[in-house]
């Protein structure tokens, strides 16, 4: 059985959820999103809680699996348009920074072009100094995807550290060469 799964999901004020069969659409001061959840669960509104149900048998490793993972999904749905997700990436080495043109992020980061990212809807980039990017919208999956994609442009290398990395990230540092004796 599922830990996850079984948990209930509170809904805050002033965010309306609606069901219509395996279809969820969470409204709030955010904005709203919408999923269709797998077949494996069911998903019922019991006063100002979300319980999501399994379909099946919940010994089976599927059905347990789907259900905590669309459990979480609609956890994740009703904290996106409630309160939002963010997340923050930082640029290390010489001359690496970035800077917001309108709506899009400006990287320069060793290229010998400037890269120019523009965000797609639901989602902001904001430069807080040069250093420092924080991804922010709704959409968990959408932000962890810029975030990703940001930081594929210049992934940390090992020997310096120069890159762009997330907050908190470790990078294994590799000893360099070694000269000759």
């Amino acid at each position: 059985m599922s830990r996850i799964g079984k948990r209930p999901i509170p809904v805050p004020q002033g965010v309306t959820v609606d069901i219509d069969g395996r279809h969820v659409r969470v409204t709030g001061p955010k904005g709203e999103l919408e999923r269709t959840l797998n077949a494996e669960v069911t998903v019922e509104l019991d006063g100002d809680v979300v319980v999501v149900k399994p379909y099946g048998d919940p010994e089976t490793p599927r059905v347990a699996a789907m259900w905590g993972l669309n459990r979480t999904l609609v956890a994740n749905m009703v904290e996106g348009v409630s309160a939002g997700f963010q997340r923050t990436l930082e640029l290390s080495g010489v001359g690496y920074r970035a800077s917001k043109q309108g709506t899009d992020l400006v990287l320069t980061v060793g290229f010998s072009h400037p890269v120019r990212l523009s965000p797609a809807d639901g989602l902001e980039v904001q430069v807080p100094n040069p250093t420092t990017i924080h991804v922010l919208g709704r959409d968990k999956e959408a932000v962890g995807a810029l975030a990703a994609h940001i930081r594929s442009i210049r992934p940390p290398e090992p020997y310096k550290g120069k890159g762009i990395r997330y907050q908190g990230e470790r990078v294994r540092r590799k000893v360099g060469k070694t000269g000759k004796k």
